[in-house]
């Protein structure tokens, strides 16, 4: 679901951004969490997906980053480059 093509011509023709699906982004993200540690880590990036706006949401995106990055730096690299298109309201 993240097609550059359709990504671009949603932005060029209805003017809004494109937002990447949830489902998706945690199995993506899960495969680099280790068998042990999946289910907090999707504890953890449940929090920003409860917030009740988008700065909350993106603050609370970027600690849960800040916190899994000593010990799963790809992850936290994953959840930076995804930010914006997985918390796209």
């Amino acid at each position: 679901d993240a097609h550059e093509g359709l990504k671009a011509a949603i932005t060029r023709v209805v003017g809004a951004t494109w937002q990447r699906c949830r489902v998706h982004f945690m199995r993506n993200v899960l495969a680099h969490a280790g068998r042990s540690g999946r289910r907090v880590v999707s504890a953890f990036i449940a929090t920003a997906f409860a917030q009740d706006d988008a700065e909350a949401a993106r603050q609370q995106w970027r600690r849960v980053a800040d916190q899994l990055r000593p010990k799963v730096p790809k992850l936290a690299a994953l959840m930076d480059a995804a930010e914006p298109d997985v918390l796209a309201y």
